[in-house]
């Protein structure tokens, strides 16, 4: 059971919010565990079609936890001494890829993964959001690249997934500057797709979207979220080759059919669930 966040499901959209909010749901030890394994958990079944991420209290995250820190690097110990010292940095890029595989996940889910931001969205927070599908904020809210004012370079995804979201000029000022980012100007650049007036807007908002999308065959669904994670990293040509691939195997008129016949009718379609992971074998 997880301990820094808590998750419910209803009409095929699970609901993960974060839950230490006197910690500002900072990032535990804990949690770069327990959020890749709830993730992968829940696109295992094939019956969620969404995940929405938001949080409790008045920040949405301050990114990583101060004890992760001071307790020492995550995943460290080991080998000590000035022979060790490559298997010492070794291990830490070890541990470095498993944080980074931590935000993967949700990337890799079949499923649209939404964010719902109120207040600071801080640090790794930054790096989270950023994986996701889309992200909806309150007015409150601001963003800020924390690792530049402590010293260290963001090594978690921000800066490999930022520029791919907003203009490079932006993301990297928003790097090399450390400052806050309000709302209005997440919108205005594109980091955020809609600005709610209060949390509770937003939190109601951004699951009546993820309802939206649950609506839809979830097969399109997975294969439109496949076709545009993969070009955002690819060309045009190859793009069109791996889209050409996917259609061939993946597309089945069932789902347009039923589409058709429901609007005919004048009722919701109703689409089969995608199936669990490793029916197959």
């Amino acid at each position: 059971m997880a301990t820094t966040f808590e998750i419910d499901i209803a009409d095929k959209v699970a609901h993960l919010r974060l839950n230490r909010p006197d910690a500002y749901n900072s990032m535990t030890r804990e949690f770069w565990s327990e959020l890749p394994e709830a993730v992968r958990d829940l696109d295992a079944g094939g019956g969620v079609r969404a995940l929405v991420i938001s949080s409790t209290g008045k920040h949405f995250c301050a990114g990583m936890d101060l004890g992760v820190f001071t307790g020492g690097a995550p995943g460290g110990g080991g080998d000590t001494g000035s022979k060790e010292v490559g298997r010492l940095r070794a291990q830490l890029r070890e541990t470095v890829l498993a944080l980074q595989g931590s935000f993967t996940a949700l990337e890799e889910a079949r499923f649209p993964v939404l964010a719902a931001i109120q207040g600071g969205c801080i640090g790794g927070a930054v790096d989270m959001v950023s994986a996701c599908d889309l992200r909806f904020a309150s007015a409150d809210a601001f963003f800020c690249v924390q690792e530049i004012n402590l010293g260290m370079t963001a090594d978690v995804g921000t800066l490999q997934r930022l520029p791919k979201i907003i203009p490079d000029g932006i993301a990297r000022e928003m790097a090399y500057r450390g400052h806050r980012v309000p709302a209005d100007r997440a919108r205005e650049v594109g980091l955020v797709n809609e600005v709610f007036a209060t949390h509770d807007e937003l939190v109601e908002g951004t699951l009546a979207i993820a309802r939206e999308i649950a609506g839809k065959s979830p097969l399109a669904i997975w294969g439109t979220k496949e076709m545009a994670t993969y070009t955002r990293d690819h060309s045009v040509a190859d793009s069109l080759k791996h889209m050409a691939a996917w259609q061939s195997g993946m597309f089945q008129p069932a789902d347009m059919m039923e589409t058709f016949v429901a609007k005919t009718e004048g009722r919701d379609p109703e689409f089969d669930d995608l199936l669990p992971h490793g029916t197959g074998l």
